[in-house]
């Protein structure tokens, strides 16, 4: 597994993460036991950058208990999603009793009250409860104001939805982060699941082989992660199969222009 410097972070983050939206909001002995699967798979393949939210329902909780004893082993990016003050404080008292007392990015959930958010998040830093700070949005109707915050010197990392079908981040966010040193962390890079749902053909998939791709799902992350701007990758999943199929992606050698621009047309030819 590859890693990168996550911006100005001071965090080296395996290219491959994992996120937790509607996978990890899972109550009951079962499901949560199968969530400690997925992270010790995840973590067996050097996969140990997980996402989460409070606005993932019950994620935070069941990742900080999937972790268990292993959570020196992973980097912890979660977010604060709340309109007011106290909901912002209750939120970060769940995370660190979640997490450990301490969590390694702490991003500002699709801009939502940032400034104040911000504050707060800065007050952690000082404390050493938080390493790094970073906001995230899924919006490109966002993606202006996203750039005011960039700006702003206090972030050290974004979080943005792009794949070869989402690649409005490539007009003036990633030329804007490259320029201010700041992180990169792909949401959304199989859309959702959408990218997925048809498959090319094993002999469409061929040309790709020399690179490390056995699965369409692979050649969408290495086309993220051929764009070296790009530091860390989180797919979802509720397999232990696909956690290990997605770690792979995360091996070099990379993707040349002509082969992203193979994949961009196989994923157009998809949908």
């Amino acid at each position: 597994m590859e890693t990168r410097s996550l911006g100005t972070s001071g965090l080296e983050v395996p290219v491959v993460g994992m996120g937790t939206w509607r996978t990890f909001d899972v109550r009951g002995h079962r499901a949560e036991a199968h969530a400690r699967a997925i992270v010790e798979c995840a973590l067996a393949a050097g996969v140990s950058f997980f996402d989460s939210s409070p606005m993932y329902g019950e994620a935070e909780r069941v990742l900080g208990a999937a972790l268990g004893t292993e959570r020196d082993r992973a980097l912890i990016a979660t977010k604060v999603w709340a309109r007011s003050p106290d909901e912002s404080r209750q939120q970060v008292r769940n995370a660190l009793d979640f997490f450990g007392g301490r969590i390694d990015l702490y991003q500002v959930h699709n801009l939502v009250n940032w400034q104040s958010q911000l504050e707060l998040l800065d007050g952690l830093k000082r404390d050493g409860k938080v390493l790094a700070l970073g906001a995230t949005h899924y919006s490109p109707s966002a993606f202006g104001e996203l750039e005011t915050v960039m700006k702003t010197g206090r972030i050290a990392s974004i979080q943005v939805p792009y794949n070869p079908l989402e690649r409005d981040v490539e007009r003036t966010i990633l030329p804007l982060a490259a320029g201010l040193g700041l992180g990169i962390i792909v949401m959304r890079p199989l859309d959702q699941g959408a990218l997925v749902r048809h498959t090319p053909s094993a002999s469409e998939l061929e040309p790709l082989a020399a690179f490390g791709v056995r699965t369409w799902a692979q050649a969408l992350l290495k086309w993220v992660l051929s764009d070296t701007r790009c530091h860390v990758v989180i797919p979802a999943t509720s397999s232990t199969a696909h956690m290990r199929d997605n770690a792979e992606a995360g091996n070099p050698p990379w993707f040349g222009s002509a082969e992203r621009a193979y994949v961009a047309t196989l994923a157009r030819r998809s949908i």
